[in-house]
């Protein structure tokens, strides 16, 4: 059971590292384009995963299914045009997972057309990490942009609040705390109360057929 354990970790592992690592460079790279030098400064604009990952939050992921990585900060006083550029900084890292699951999704048929999986245990493992990966950056996708803090998606909600203080800063301030009370019904109960994965399997299933698997 140990060793079964440890190969489906080994398969998470490729697709975590890569979905965590390319939303937080998006981020990062957004920012710094969109005139605040903060990430660069933090060496946060770089495709090396150990600037992003949060030790803490990717044990979580592989462990309870959910985590975060390192949040990239910015100024927003030094945003060209901060209300636009706070909204593109923030869909940002989610765009970047839809875009990495497309691409794999269509690497992923083209090695099962060319390079079956059955002629090597080389490929069985390279093909069901392929598979992983799709999925979890679709994760990564769908989930980021629930309209909660911390999420990806609270920017955008929270950028129009900003005319009303008072719930705005309410949201701010209790949104974290409704989004991790739904994970613990979710996780605690049967209750499904952030279905997930049915999109997710929506999406992955739907490009990859797209991309010429079937």
């Amino acid at each position: 059971m140990e060793h079964l354990a440890l190969a489906r970790i080994l398969k998470f592992l490729p697709g975590i590292i890569l979905g965590l690592t390319v939303h937080e460079f998006s981020h990062a790279y957004v920012a710094h384009k969109c005139g605040d030098s903060t990430s660069r400064d933090q060496g946060r604009v770089t495709l090396n995963p150990f600037k992003h990952i949060d030790l803490l939050g990717f044990v979580m992921l592989l462990v309870a299914g959910f985590g975060w990585a390192k949040p990239v900060q910015f100024n927003e006083q030094n945003l060209r045009n901060p209300k636009r550029d706070v909204m593109k900084i923030a869909v940002a890292g989610p765009v970047s997972n839809a875009i990495t699951a497309m691409l794999l999704s269509f690497l992923y048929s083209a090695l099962n057309h060319y390079f079956p999986a059955y002629h090597s245990t080389g490929m069985v493992f390279l093909n069901e990490a392929l598979l992983y990966a799709i999925y979890i950056n679709w994760g990564l996708f769908i989930f980021n942009l629930i309209p909660l803090p911390p999420l990806d998606g609270s920017h955008l909600l929270l950028n129009y609040f900003k005319k009303y203080p008072a719930l705005y800063e309410g949201f701010y301030k209790y949104g974290a705390w409704i989004f991790f009370g739904l994970i613990l019904i979710t996780m605690l109960t049967e209750i499904n109360l952030l279905p997930i994965w049915p999109a997710v399997q929506f999406l992955g299933d739907g490009f990859l057929s797209f991309a010429g698997y079937n």
